[in-house]
Formats: C-alpha cells, sequence, structure tokens
C-alpha cells in the first residue's frame, strides 16, 4: 500500500512539473508574440539588417583567386609546351654544331666544354624553375 502511494505521489509530481513547464512556455510564448506585435520596424533598424556584403566580397575573391589559378596554370602549360618545343630545336642545332665542328676539326676539349656549359645551364634552368614555383607559391599564400 505504501509503495503505490509512493509510486502514486512520484506520477502527480510529473504531471505536475509537465502542467507547470507547459504554462511556463505558453506564457512565455504570449509574452514574445505580445512584445513583437507591439514592436514597430523602420527600414533602416539595425535589428532587420542582413550582414551579407562581406559574404559577397569573400566570395568575389574566391572567384577572383580562382581566375587568377586558372590563367597562372594555362600560362604554365603554354610555357612547358614552349620550353618543349625551344628543346627539340636546340637538339637539331646541337646535332647541326656538332657536324660542323667535326667538319672543321674541333679539338675535343672544346667540344667537351661546350658540352660541361650545356650541363650546367641545365641545372640553371630548373634552379630558376623552382625558383619561380616558390615565388608563385609564396606570392599566392600572401594574397589568399
Amino acid at each position: 500500500r505504501v509503495d503505490q502511494l509512493k509510486y502514486d505521489v512520484q506520477h502527480l509530481q510529473t504531471a505536475l512539473r509537465n502542467f507547470q513547464h507547459r504554462r511556463y512556455i505558453r506564457e512565455q510564448q504570449e509574452r514574445q508574440r505580445e512584445e513583437l506585435l507591439a514592436r514597430t520596424f523602420t527600414t533602416n533598424d539595425s535589428d532587420t539588417s542582413i550582414p551579407i556584403d562581406e559574404t559577397l566580397q569573400f566570395n568575389e575573391s574566391l572567384q577572383n583567386a580562382h581566375r587568377g589559378m586558372d590563367d597562372l596554370i594555362g600560362s604554365g602549360t603554354n610555357i612547358l609546351q614552349g620550353l618543349r618545343d625551344q628543346r627539340v630545336t636546340l637538339k637539331g642545332t646541337h646535332k647541326k654544331i656538332l657536324d660542323v665542328a667535326n667538319m672543321l676539326g674541333l679539338s675535343n676539349t672544346v667540344m667537351r666544354l661546350i658540352e660541361k656549359r650545356a650541363f650546367q645551364d641545365k641545372y640553371f634552368m630548373i634552379g630558376g624553375m623552382i625558383l619561380t614555383c616558390v615565388i608563385m607559391f609564396l606570392v599566392v599564400q600572401y594574397l589568399t
């Protein structure tokens, strides 16, 4: 019998808490409704403005960066194609120079110096390409 009474008391207390909570929420909603209906809005009210300008500027800068990267990739592709064409041309020129040098009877020492210089020039070109890539990376990191 005592356990039944304890259960009933707990059940009634829970029902009372639920009823009080619903009543509190209803009163709060009515209060908010009255505040909203009593409020007057003006065209320049700061509460009704939407801060969209910053988002638009951010979106435009992202699109500009995207276009810039596309342009960089396109120019890089064109530069690589130009370098390939120059390599083919230089190989042909190198072969012709070797043929002419053999006909003129240039010494092997001069030929070795020429080949050594071409080898060194290749490393200078690779170093310049790496330096250019690093500079482009730093510019992109700094500007975005």
